[in-house]
């Protein structure tokens, strides 16, 4: 029988697997490294072992220890995006069961994917600077030399050197301080991650950050230039939480706190146990978005606790998390908020798979990875066709009383566990035995392994969307002189999400005449308006019926905060608005050594730079 592998990482397992990891950091802000070693206490799993290989990306090994002994070691050839495999050979042969603690000095390289090193320039405070690292998806390996892949999950102990005039803070529980008696300007900080998590969930934060507490077992992190903004935004946090513990049972983390990161951190937000990442563009001034938090508060169950084996069954833990994400909301508001926000998510889908084709193998629920950057293949595909697929099955067996028992059950059998589609399904045939012949009714394989929108369309309610639709259909059929009939009363009574799902129809059409979208501005000030997700259709909008005047605006929006969600569709319309690719294009290298790095690399590639620019890009 051919052995189980992950595509993503060169490790095996299924001959050992990593209990436990111990981290000795050192971080040197002036040479943007971190120094230092990474004890790792591993399990044999297989008869005799006599070399183990581990990930690594621009790693410097300098020695490797077996249980204090001496081991050998080399580091293979470069793949381009899994890094090198490093072979270690210990001094002995390890058998069946045997623990082993393999200790490896090293240290990063100043482009580590997975860290971003900012500058006192680059943050809210101007004074100091500032790193986060984001594993997500099989980063850590540039980090620490680790088994960087989901099937794995360890606990951690880390003691980190840092600028003792800093705060550093981990997806961990703080675990005391001491002075670092090698270095005067420094501090060591202790954490301990005392549930086993896999690799991409390591996190650490240092900067001029400052705190706010804004539940029982909830901290704010943020510069003092957006602490306050933030405490507001989110004080809705413990009601999330509690009404997560009502679906799928008890929130064993202990802590739940959430930091701010500068604009250029690439992602929505980040699910990283105890310290919960947000980027700055969720916080409207309103709650309008805070909603998102709901979505990282369902990932302490789904993906956390339950994780996809590996990133071929990332939808196990998205799709899962927007389906708790929209029964929260239904239950903290109502149940048409929960409907309308997954004929949101379904539009989303729509035009996500438009650009990225329909035949596109990427856009299957369980994609083939098989030389695939886990990076390039992120989509909202594994979130909202996981969600249809959910909610589909959710209408078929009985509701939602019905479907959320299973969910619960679901987590408490597979806690602590990394599983695959077929765990999942095979589950959920057990779990409704008796409704077997329901679910053999369900196209499973077009659902999972067919490229395109699903074969099933839920069926929704439609109520607070109709508003939306009705004004969407007003504007894409009017004529030209029939545009004074439009005024700012048409939005009045709709809400920032309602405006958001406007938007989203009329980029789910054909472009609007140039002549349309100026009107849409003289009568609804849509330039005027500062929340992220309306202000990011709208420039969609502008871009693709080529008005001129939105070319600045959207210029500034992808070069003042890095949400790929964002800034890829941005920089793309700008590419294809041709008479100002060259601008997109010089925007793009001049502040490309300000993003992140897979912001970077991934703009550069929708940009068609030539590989050679961008090699120099970095």
């Amino acid at each position: 029988m051919a052995e189980e592998m992950d595509p993503c990482s060169f490790t095996s397992f299924q001959k050992y697997t990593t209990k436990h990891l111990n981290l000795r950091w050192h971080l040197n802000f002036k040479s943007r490294i971190i120094q230092g070693s990474a004890a790792l206490t591993i399990e044999v799993l297989e008869q005799k072992l006599s070399n183990l290989i581990l990930d690594t990306k621009d790693l410097k090994i300098f020695k490797i220890l077996v249980n204090g002994q001496k081991a050998t070691f080399s580091l293979g050839p470069k793949h381009w995006f899994k890094g090198s495999p490093l072979e270690i050979t210990p001094p002995f042969q390890l058998e069946r069961g045997q623990q082993a603690v393999v200790e490896i000095f090293y240290e990063t390289c100043p482009e580590a994917s997975a860290l971003q090193w900012l500058n006192p320039e680059q943050t809210a405070g101007k004074r100091h600077p500032f790193l986060f690292s984001q594993c997500q998806f099989i980063h850590c390996r540039s980090i620490t030399p680790c088994q960087d892949t989901p099937a794995v999950k360890q606990t951690y102990y880390a003691q980190v050197s840092a600028p003792k005039e800093l705060i550093a803070v981990m997806s961990a529980i703080c675990d005391g301080d001491e002075p670092d008696c090698k270095d005067s300007k420094q501090r060591i900080l202790q954490f301990r991650q005392k549930i086993p998590i896999p690799s991409y969930l390591i996190a650490i934060v240092v900067g001029a950050l400052e705190s706010r507490e804004i539940g029982p077992r909830s901290r704010l992190w943020a510069e003092k230039e957006a602490i306050e903004k933030a405490a507001f935004e989110f004080a809705q946090t413990e009601t999330m939480l509690k009404t997560a513990e009502s679906l799928v049972g008890p929130y064993l983390w202990e802590r739940y706190d959430l930091l701010v990161l500068p604009p250029s951190f690439p992602y929505g937000a980040m699910e990283n146990p105890c310290l919960m990442y947000v980027t700055p563009t969720s916080i409207a001034g309103d709650r309008s978005l805070a909603d998102g938090i709901s979505h990282e508060i369902a990932h302490c169950w789904m993906g956390n606790l339950v994780t996809n084996k590996t990133w071929e069954h990332f939808w196990l833990n998205e799709g899962h998390a927007v389906y708790i994400e929209r029964v929260i909301s239904g239950r903290m508001y109502n149940e048409k908020c929960r409907q309308f926000a997954a004929i949101g998510g379904w539009n989303y889908l729509c035009d996500s798979i438009k650009t990225l084709g329909k035949t596109n193998k990427l856009t299957n629920l369980v994609p083939n990875l098989a030389e695939v950057d886990p990076d390039e293949a992120f989509s909202c595909v594994p979130y909202e066709k996981g969600f249809a697929l959910l909610y589909h099955l959710e209408q078929l067996l009985g509701g939602q009383d019905v479907f959320i028992k299973f969910l619960h059950a679901y987590v408490w059998k597979f806690a602590f566990k990394s599983i695959t589609t077929d765990d999942w399904k095979t589950f959920l045939y057990d779990y409704f035995k008796d409704k077997a012949d329901v679910l053999n009714k369900v196209n499973w394989d077009a659902w999972m392994n067919t490229p395109g929108m699903p074969p099933a369309q839920p069926q929704y309610d439609t109520t607070l969307a109709d508003k939306c639709t009705t004004l969407s259909q007003r504007w894409s059929k009017a004529k030209e002189s029939e545009l004074y009939s439009f005024s700012s009363a048409d939005i009045e009574e709709m809400t920032p999400l309602q405006l958001i799902e406007f938007l989203s129809q009329l980029l789910l059409k054909d472009p609007l005449p140039l002549k349309h979208v100026q009107r849409m501005q003289d009568v609804y000030s849509f330039n005027a308006v500062t929340n992220m997700e309306i202000r990011f259709r709208w420039l969609r909008l502008c871009l693709r019926s080529k008005w001129d005047n939105a070319v600045p605006l959207a210029l500034r929006m992808v070069t003042e905060q890095g949400r790929l969600k964002f800034t890829r569709p941005l920089f793309r319309d700008l590419y294809d608005f041709t008479k100002f690719r060259q601008e997109a294009i010089n925007a793009y290298m001049k502040y490309k050594q300000s993003m992140h790095p897979c912001t970077a690399l991934l703009v550069g590639r929708d940009l068609h730079l030539l590989q050679e620019e961008l090699t120099a890009a970095f």
